[in-house]
């Protein structure tokens, strides 16, 4: 595939790289020689107002790839054959589809001024996708799906690639255990705030756990363990090490053995990602220093991680994440939504809008979070394995990479967790493909 373009930006290369791997056999190659263009024999883009006498897809650039730096845009979201497109032209396909795959992708939208929620991160209820009711489907695969359409039909004998359904299930262990291993003090002054507030279940609950009497209700490991063997699940678990508790690091501390013999005992059975606390998000010295106890604790270098909290500011977070090595992340997703916060259903490279380039940090998207039904929809579990199987036949559809957000915790079954284990062993059981899948982040 050749693509013309009077201006080749960084942009505009980045978007064609994009396209060029979900779609192309053979690497998609830019060129702004209109004569070699033109002569060229195969299948062909132009992305300019040039008109040509050979064969070829327009498309109009709407002017995002070619510009710098980082304005609002005059977006209106209107709907072609049923699919949701903006940045309309006179494009044979409708739109300028690579600059609007571009603003998805690269979350240009949160690089503008908007309305932080309490944790200061960017909500999905602001975003475009929210706003104009696509953000349930991975739209830029839909828009693929539409130049495939039109191409094959100029050219009837290019080749596109076959991808793979890919499913991996992942694991936020932030708070390992409910009662167990948090020492004399904490589990002290807990017994005294549950007595003199007189919650008499969970201070014979606590004492039960303490005791030896019953099983801590967040250990829900084993289990998990079971359930990945029987349906030859390759799950990603991602564990927080923050050196000391506060508000928001509840974990225990990895010095302690048992949390050094639960991580290390993943590690042998599971690919094992760093969860940064919410100390290390405005501290790379502490998010370097938890990279190198997780990979203590693994003997293996630690290459990827998933944000406490969702916590993700644009461009921080990330260039915080490649300075300490980090090479993959799976933190782009909404904390008060689930849905397809980029619009797309497969890994991709991060772009940094403000030094405009392209980096080698891939994003691993996911769609769904139980914590995100629990506590931002209120939803119950029926209604959340709805929406669950929903998103899961949207990226199935597309043969794309779906991945999703549990905690140990939620399989406790008590309380706000009621009934959260059995919807998700439903879901496994039903709805997860029932041979060995391949894991993508190895």
């Amino acid at each position: 595939m050749l693509i013309y373009s009077k201006h080749i930006t960084p942009r505009l290369q980045y978007i064609v790289q994009f396209f060029s791997k979900e779609l192309g056999v053979e690497e998609w190659q830019l060129t702004n020689d209109a004569v070699a263009f033109n002569n060229y024999p195969g299948a062909k883009i132009n992305y300019s107002h040039t008109v040509f006498d050979a064969p070829c897809l327009s498309i109009i650039p709407q002017g995002l790839l070619e510009q710098t730096g980082i304005k609002q845009q005059n977006i209106l979201v209107k709907r072609s054959s049923n699919i949701p497109v903006f940045f309309c032209n006179e494009s044979l396909v409708g739109f300028d589809l690579f600059a609007a795959s571009f603003y998805l992708l690269s979350r240009y939208e949160e690089y503008l001024p908007f309305e932080p929620d309490r944790y200061g991160r960017f909500p999905a209820v602001q975003s475009l996708a929210f706003k104009n009711g696509f953000l349930k489907k991975p739209l830029i695969h839909y828009w693929m799906e539409l130049l495939k359409k039109e191409l094959l039909r100029i050219f009837p004998a290019y080749a596109f690639r076959q991808s793979s359904f890919l499913f991996v299930p992942t694991y936020d262990i932030d708070m390992a255990w409910s009662y167990k291993h948090k020492g004399i003090l904490r589990n002290g002054m807990n017994f005294l705030k549950e007595a003199i507030s007189l919650q008499f279940a969970a201070f014979s609950r606590r004492f039960k756990v303490l005791t030896g009497r019953e099983k801590d209700p967040f250990d829900q490991f084993g289990w998990l363990n079971h359930l990945h063997e029987q349906y030859h699940l390759n799950p990603y678990y991602f564990f927080l090490v923050a050196e000391r508790t506060g508000k928001n690091d509840k974990n225990i501390p990895p010095a302690h053995p048992a949390m050094k013999s639960l991580i290390a005992d993943h590690a042998i059975r599971y690919p094992v990602g760093l969860h940064p606390s919410w100390q290390s998000n405005k501290s790379s010295a502490i998010l370097k220093k938890e990279k190198a106890t997780l990979a203590s604790i693994t003997g293996a270098p630690v290459t990827t991680s998933r944000q406490h909290f969702l916590k993700l500011n644009l461009p921080g977070t990330y260039r915080n994440l490649l300075e300490a090595g980090i090479g993959f992340d799976c933190t782009m997703g909404y904390a008060d939504e689930n849905g397809f916060r980029a619009s797309a259903a497969t890994p991709f490279y991060w772009y940094d809008l403000e030094k405009e380039t392209a980096t080698s940090l891939l994003i691993f998207p996911f769609c769904f979070m139980e914590a995100t039904s629990i506590f931002y929809k209120k939803e119950t579990p029926a209604e959340a394995l709805t929406d669950l199987r929903q998103l899961y036949n949207e990226v199935k559809q597309i043969n794309g990479f779906f991945s999703m957000i549990w905690h140990n915790h939620s399989f406790s079954d008590e309380g706000v967790y009621a009934g959260w284990k059995a919807m998700y062993e439903q879901f496994i059981a039903t709805n997860t493909l029932q041979d060995q899948l391949i894991d993508p982040l190895r």
